[in-house]
């Protein structure tokens, strides 16, 4: 008697999700004469699913001309993309900030001053709050917004204050940035509008940031950071979209 060989046909699913990463380097010049200050080194590792980079690990190294280290960042997205947990150095005068986010409830802030002091703070989280990078995030999450020149009002987080201030993102022209689209992030009140100025971004078709002015996390001296003209220049994309 002949054995009888039967083949099941299984439906495997298919496999939606894959690693990716982000590459891209920011050279960032004086505002004033246009001089090379520094250059930034991003790195965002993440994954593709279902079409769309969602980024889990950001790490930022600062370098000077001849690639001499002197400041770092380290970003999670592991609680939310518009506010990540951050761990910066700059040794050279010997600050250190940490913004943690440990379930989304509230961020907390622990920053050690170039004077020595540490300063802490505890801020409750809205769905409208944003901090850091978190900035980048919110425009590719608003990419509708963005593309047909709509404004979008959410809360952007000053950690030296332990405060959240209304800020308001909307379309601009600016002669100084050569990008598919122009924004700019100001202070949505007139008070903090006459003490804070308006940042300026660029983006490419993709949603990939181009330029950055306006104020760094990098120090000029134990006063001020240097404020600047950052240009960005890709070099890997994930092989999916980054909006949608």
């Amino acid at each position: 008697m002949k054995r009888m060989v039967v083949f099941f046909a299984f439906s495997l699913p298919v496999l939606t999700t894959m690693a990716a990463e982000v590459r891209f380097t920011g050279e960032a010049t004086a505002k004033s004469d246009d001089k090379v200050i520094y250059e930034e080194r991003h790195l965002v590792e993440g994954e593709c699913s279902d079409g769309l980079f969602y980024p889990a690990t950001q790490t930022v190294t600062y370098v000077r001309a001849g690639g001499n280290e002197f400041a770092s960042k380290t970003l999670s997205y592991d609680e939310s993309q518009l506010r990540p947990t951050v761990d910066f150095r700059q040794p050279e005068f010997n600050e250190a900030m940490d913004i943690t986010n440990p379930n989304d409830d509230e961020l907390t802030i622990e920053w050690r001053t170039p004077d020595g002091n540490t300063e802490s703070f505890s801020v409750e989280v809205t769905d409208t709050l944003v901090a850091d990078a978190g900035f980048d995030h919110l425009v590719r999450q608003n990419w509708a917004a963005v593309t047909s020149g709509d404004s979008v009002e959410f809360d952007f987080l000053a950690p030296t204050r332990g405060k959240a201030y209304g800020f308001v993102l909307e379309p601009a022209g600016d002669n100084r940035i050569d990008a598919a689209y122009t924004v700019r992030i100001k202070p949505s009140g007139v008070i903090l509008g006459f003490l804070v100025d308006p940042i300026l971004l660029g983006y490419n078709e993709e949603g990939m940031l181009t330029d950055y002015i306006g104020l760094t996390n990098i120090r000029k001296d134990r006063d001020t950071n240097y404020t600047a003209h950052i240009r960005y220049t890709v070099e890997t994309t994930p092989d999916c979209e980054l909006t949608r």
